[in-house]
């Protein structure tokens, strides 16, 4: 999710490339790629990025928490391969730089088998080149963005991708609510905003349709009344909102008070409790797709919830189930590998098939994409509820 690539990332990224590309410290090396091989003892160190702190921290900081809880609900079970998993983790501020340097140590320093993030599309974006060049698989649980994992055959996701999530709320929006005229109001600098609204767009106009506006502002911004004013002046039926919580939360309120009364609809970064400080109310009766629902009563889901609750003191968002998903995932992938160098890890991990998730059933499929269903969650009284089911 989010924000595009900015130049000095690129230059960053260059630079951690060419880095990776340098005689790295006296070591044993694996003979296909020149870096160090896995050690034998030990605990098995996996490595996580994600924005802690800053304006996107509610989002990292939940994936993080459901990450940390796998490791170790399977720490305590004896590990894997006979020995602990290690998690490092760095705080990447929601910054593409940030993102850059914390992949750069983790390769480099802590020498991790495996690296779980970014949590953003954006941040997933700006890492791939370098996580792919270093042969070390990389599993993010929520970068959506159909980019990503184009980048390579190390790259992978637990995580549906922008073309279905966006499309299945189209789907919702012709099939269920009966719309024929939304408007699209997007982040013009969020890789996961623009690729949502574009796929809402194209599954929308397909179904018959219309896009009666499309609407922009930038992640930072405080007053969104002129793109809003435009978007009433077009009289839609819906406003679809696919940005982030943080934004959203404070659109939704303007919207509301400058009149537009139309049913929101949204994507999966709306899945952060902050949002309805935000938006103080004006989120009744919006519509948004996510990943799970908490009162699916699938057991996977429900055992999960449980434990998490007994661990943390909370229900689990969205994003910890995320963070949950790839970590065991990753996980599983490392049991049944031939030996824990990359290569390996990633054949492990492209096998991956019927997974049972805490979000649902999980296959990865040939583009190293997962293959599970969508849900769409309604919000009333200030809660989340389940709305529909959109399988692939």
């Amino acid at each position: 999710m989010h924000r595009l690539v900015p130049l000095i990332a690129a230059f960053a990224l260059c630079s951690l490339a060419c880095e990776r590309k340098s005689p790295p410290p006296p070591a044993p090396a694996t003979a296909a790629s020149g870096q160090r091989a896995p050690t034998s003892e030990g605990p098995i160190v996996l490595g996580t990025l994600g924005s802690l702190t800053g304006s996107e921290a509610s989002f990292g900081t939940v994936v993080r928490d459901g990450i940390q809880f796998a490791v170790e609900q399977v720490n305590a079970a004896g590990g894997v391969r006979g020995r602990k998993v290690e998690l490092r983790s760095y705080d990447t501020q929601g910054k593409l730089e940030e993102s850059v340097a914390a992949a750069k140590r983790l390769l480099t320093q802590d020498r991790v088998v495996l690296i779980l993030g970014d949590v953003t599309s954006s941040g997933s974006l700006a890492i791939a080149d370098a996580v792919q060049a270093a042969r070390v698989p990389m599993v993010t649980p929520s970068a959506t963005h159909p980019d990503v994992t184009k980048k390579g055959d190390f790259i992978f996701r637990t995580c549906f991708i922008d073309p279905f999530q966006g499309g299945a709320m189209a789907r919702f929006a012709r099939e269920h609510l009966k719309l024929e005229r939304v408007a699209v109001l997007h982040d013009s600098k969020n890789a996961s905003s623009l690729g949502l609204s574009e796929a809402f767009t194209e599954a929308f106009k397909k179904r018959g349709g219309t896009i009666v506006a499309v609407e922009s502002y930038s992640k930072g911004d405080s007053d969104y009344r002129a793109p809003l004013l435009a978007v009433k002046k077009a009289k839609p039926q819906a406003l679809y909102l696919p940005g982030f919580y943080s934004e959203v939360g404070v659109i939704a309120r303007q919207a509301r008070e400058l009149g537009l009364s139309q049913p929101l609809l949204g994507g999966d970064g709306w899945e952060s409790d902050r949002i309805f400080e935000l938006a103080g109310g004006a989120l009744e009766g919006a519509y948004y797709s996510s990943h799970y629902a908490e009162d699916n009563p699938a057991p996977a889901l429900q055992r999960f919830i449980s434990s998490f609750r007994a661990r943390y003191g909370r229900s689990p968002e969205a994003a910890s189930a995320l963070g949950y998903d790839a970590a065991k995932v990753a996980i599983a992938a490392i049991e049944r590998a031939k030996s824990l160098s990359g290569p390996d890890l990633r054949d492990a991990l492209a096998s991956t098939k019927d997974f049972p998730g805490a979000t649902g059933n999980l296959t990865l499929d040939a583009d190293r994409n997962a293959v599970k269903p969508a849900v769409i969650l309604t919000i009333h009284g200030g809660q989340r509820h389940f709305a529909a089911a959109v399988t692939p």
